[in-house]
């Protein structure tokens, strides 16, 4: 109502203005203020106009085998949205001309796509991005596939995903930043920030879409779609930071999730979407269904049909239905039948032309045209692709500084499924990447340790199937060469949508391929690509080295290269658990103490899991001090400084995170063992030593949200926790 009587002051002012002069109509007028143009604009729109805005149509071949949709229809120059699939910007303008000459009133398209990790440069999916603990870099991956996606046509990415993931049989795991709420709020803001730039007018931005809202990684044993049993306590705590830190941070819109909440699907949900999104937080853009996810409330028992699906999730808040087409065939009649009012219709629509205009879609409806060459895989592209493909890479092992490989090593073997594969490195949601573009491992390391060591390549295996003919090739690599480096891991559908898995372990063939070499009695160096944490319990005990390099896209042989010679120094630590089995899960770093901590485990392995969160080795050392408080005792509106200095004691340059925890551990609500609140990273040199500082604000890193989102702070006994040292202080009256 504020917005509203605020667009009429504008409105009134503007008309008394000079700009009243002009014979255009006040919408096309970029002058006059924007709420003023959007009631200008939808005073003129007719039921069929402002039903059309409110839909997304698609656009080109599609990219994702599990959305099977019709044919492509026809375009009207209507439609709000295009999901975009073409990589060609003439066409884009050519459909966007038509909407802007043959309809009425000339109102631009938004043209979408899922650039999840890149368009065409693709970076290191989203779970290794957060292990480079490195939220400059994120940003600038984003910044770039902006600039890639405009330059391709593209207004909108489906991205960043901040769906908080303990679950790594969820293949969806691969698309989010990890198990911790704090972190993916981090990893939020710098995608929104890189995707959007300071101006979404500018060229090169693009808009931001935060997804899945909300509790969609919950889903029941990692299953994919289905329902999740979420508390209002770990809805707020879990799963609310992350989306609320994208909306402070000017996300432009959000896309409802598949999954149930308690009952209430996403997509239907009033309380997630308008008491909370748009009431609670304020947010001025709109909402999406994700694909399908209108019509699935039929399936999933809240509707008894299309129409009445329609009518919950529009009226729970979601603005623009993703290719459903219900709210085309349904809403007329709706609002004919008094089911669906004229105001909420026009506030959807004032919604999606509001980010249109921050868009600057009305005063430059169209993108440039350049050759391919100068929009994609620019030197500067590629040098940030390995630079985060190289942070994002976590050593986990090394047994007798068997990494890196030095001078020692004067042969080499290289085998298993992953050395020449320049498919499945990239990952799910590869966007528009292409094989030929990808430096595939085997091409790294020959540039790597060309004249320096001798690599003997054998396949080895497939990456699943029984046929072992391999086995006896690789056998024969390994014992001519000095160590046996083994790439194994993951096809790119095995995660991502529909990709859970009963076992996060590897094919048993895989596995058995590594116990074969152990008969060549060398080192083995273990490089798994991954698009989830994976099931190591029997590969740990036999390996002196482990490194998990993840999907990292298409400069993953020079970063896969640079680990191993020691020209990265592997600075990741992991954004998620490893467990010791499947059945471990779910297993995470802030679990809350059980009521009885030394029983109640599991009987045949031990309790901890395989990798903690934040786990991960460098090729330095690095020598912590006494954490130093400035004092130890606070009021409520007190701040606290912590401090500890980290030494680099060893003879390389390399890059340390601090990961600083919190605990409570008296409240009136039980508390996690521990809470990341802060992390920084920093580029430590040999001998040099570095303060790591952290300002604790009370209210925002020690208090805790009830089932309603409301803080709660109170006095007593606290922790702060950075590299297992627990030093207690204070908070009085």
């Amino acid at each position: 109502m504020k917005r509203r009587i605020l667009a009429i002051i504008l409105l009134v002012a503007y008309q008394t203005s000079t700009f009243s002069q002009t014979k255009q109509p006040i919408y096309k007028d970029k002058n006059a203020p924007v709420e003023a143009r959007i009631d200008n604009l939808l005073s003129l729109m007719t039921l069929d106009e402002k039903i059309k805005q409110m839909n997304q149509w698609t656009y080109g071949k599609n990219a994702n085998p599990n959305n099977i949709g019709d044919q492509m229809r026809a375009v009207s120059p209507l439609i709000g949205s295009l999901l975009y699939r073409s990589t060609n910007p003439e066409y884009r303008n050519q459909i966007q001309k038509k909407a802007m000459t043959e309809s009425r009133l000339g109102i631009p398209i938004i043209f979408g796509f899922d650039a999840i990790h890149g368009y065409r440069t693709v970076f290191p999916i989203p779970l290794a991005q957060s292990c480079s603990w490195n939220t400059n870099l994120v940003k600038e991956s984003c910044e770039i596939s902006a600039k890639e996606s405009w330059l391709s046509g593209l207004d909108w990415t489906f991205s960043p995903m901040l769906d908080v993931a303990r679950d790594a049989r969820w293949g969806r795991v691969a698309e989010g930043y990890g198990e911790d709420s704090y972190a993916t709020s981090q990893y939020a803001i710098a995608a929104v920030e890189g995707y959007q730039g300071t101006n979404l007018a500018n060229k090169y931005t693009i808009a931001a879409c935060l997804k899945h809202y909300i509790g969609y990684s919950l889903s029941e044993g990692g299953r994919d779609y289905h329902y999740s049993d979420v508390s209002m306590q770990t809805l707020w705590e879990t799963f609310m930071p992350p989306f609320e830190a994208g909306i402070k941070a000017g996300a432009s819109t959000v896309m409802s999730g598949f999954n149930d909440i308690t009952g209430v699907p996403a997509s239907a949900n009033h309380y997630t979407l308008t008491e909370v999104l748009k009431n609670k937080w304020g947010h001025d853009g709109f909402v999406i269904s994700d694909w399908g996810s209108v019509r699935n409330l039929v399936e999933q028992g809240v509707a008894k049909d299309k129409k009445e699906a329609g009518m919950k999730s529009f009226l729970a808040g979601v603005e623009m239905d993703m290719v459903d087409n219900v709210y085309v065939d349904y809403l007329p009649e709706l609002v004919a039948e008094g089911k669906v009012p004229m105001t909420a219709i026009d506030e959807a629509v004032r919604r999606i032309l509001r980010v249109k205009m921050k868009l600057g879609l009305f005063e430059n409806p169209y993108v440039d045209v350049v050759p391919e060459e100068k929009r994609y895989l620019l030197p500067e592209y590629l040098k940030a692709a390995e630079e985060l493909a190289s942070e994002s890479m976590v050593l986990l092992k090394n047994e007798k500084e068997t990494l890196p490989i030095t001078s020692k090593y004067k042969s080499l073997a290289i085998i298993g499924p992953m050395v020449k594969d320049s498919i499945n490195i990239m990952g799910s949601w590869e966007g528009k990447g292409q094989p030929k573009d990808v430096e595939t491992i085997y091409e790294g390391l020959e540039k790597e340790f060309k004249d320096k060591a001798t690599l003997n390549y054998a396949l080895g295996c497939d990456f699943d199937g029984e046929d072992r003919n391999g086995f006896k090739d690789a056998l024969e690599a390994a014992r001519k060469s000095d160590a046996v480096i083994v790439f194994l891991g993951e096809k790119k559908h095995w995660s991502g949508e529909n990709g859970s898995r009963s076992t996060i372990a590897l094919p048993k063939i895989q596995e058995d391929l590594v116990v074969e070499l152990l008969k060549a009695k060398k080192p083995i160096i273990l490089m798994l690509s991954s698009g989830r944490p994976l099931e190591l319990i029997r590969l740990n005990k036999i390996a002196d080295a482990i490194v998990e390099i993840w999907q990292p896209g298409t400069k993953a042989g020079s970063a896969v290269a640079g680990i191993l010679s020691g020209r990265h120094n592997p600075s990741g630590k992991l954004s998620i658990t490893f467990p010791q089995t499947t059945g471990q899960i779910p297993i995470y770093y802030n679990m809350r103490q059980s009521a009885r901590p030394k029983l109640g485990h599991y009987q045949d392995i031990p309790r901890d899991p395989l990798y903690w969160f934040g786990d991960g080795l460098s090729y330095t050392t690095y020598d912590y001090s006494d954490i130093k408080l400035s004092t130890t005792q606070i009021k409520k509106n007190e701040h606290l400084i912590a401090e500890v200095d980290v030494t680099n004691s060893g003879n390389r340059d390399g890059k340390e995170t601090v990961l600083w925890f919190i605990n409570d551990p008296v409240a009136n609500i039980s508390r996690p063992m521990k809470e990341l609140q802060f992390f920084e990273k920093k580029l430590i040199k040999s001998g040099e030593k570095v303060t790591y500082r952290f300002e604790i604000d009370p209210m925002r890193d020690l208090s805790y949200v009830d089932s309603f989102g409301n803080k709660h702070l109170e006095t007593g006994d606290y922790f702060v926790i950075v590299n297992d040292q627990k030093v207690k202080f204070e908070i009085v009256d």
